[in-house]
């Protein structure tokens, strides 16, 4: 495929909102409730988007976000290192993957809550929810909206 093609392609995929594959080698720790639903959809999002995924059952996963050094205020079911970044709850993959491709001094991502209608939480009543920049101090900058 020539390059311009592959641009192409590329261009087409994110103004559609579909998801690219995940950089090569790229792995994602997930710790997540042994008894969540939710949590085991998402995943099962972004292993569709590339990513390899090792999940990290924990019973008490305000504990292990607090470990990992992401905001209790910008806590979601479950919590996620790739790549140095976090990604805190429902961040579609789509974002995770412009974050990896940009590379901004960030601590990571962030989709507070579980807003119905994010990646796992598929809803017939989707509401509007914005993916958050994290900066390493904890403030934070509406980084897509969906």
């Amino acid at each position: 495929m020539s390059k311009s093609v592959a641009v192409s392609l590329t261009v087409f995929a994110l103004a559609a909102g579909l998801a690219l594959p995940a950089s090569a080698g790229e792995v994602m720790d997930v710790y997540k409730s042994p008894y969540c639903g939710c949590c085991g959809k998402w995943i099962d999002h972004v292993k569709a988007a590339g990513f390899e995924v090792r999940t990290h059952e924990v019973n008490d996963v305000p504990a292990a976000r607090q470990r990992l050094g992401m905001p209790e205020r910008l806590g979601s079911c479950h919590t996620a290192k790739v790549a140095g970044y976090l990604v805190e709850g429902h961040v579609p993959a789509t974002d995770i993957q412009r974050l990896l491709k940009e590379k901004p001094p960030a601590l990571g991502l962030a989709v507070p809550a579980m807003p119905p209608g994010s990646p796992g939480m598929e809803s017939p009543r989707p509401v509007p929810y914005d993916t958050l920049l994290v900066q390493t101090d904890g403030k934070t900058s509406v980084y897509a909206r969906h």
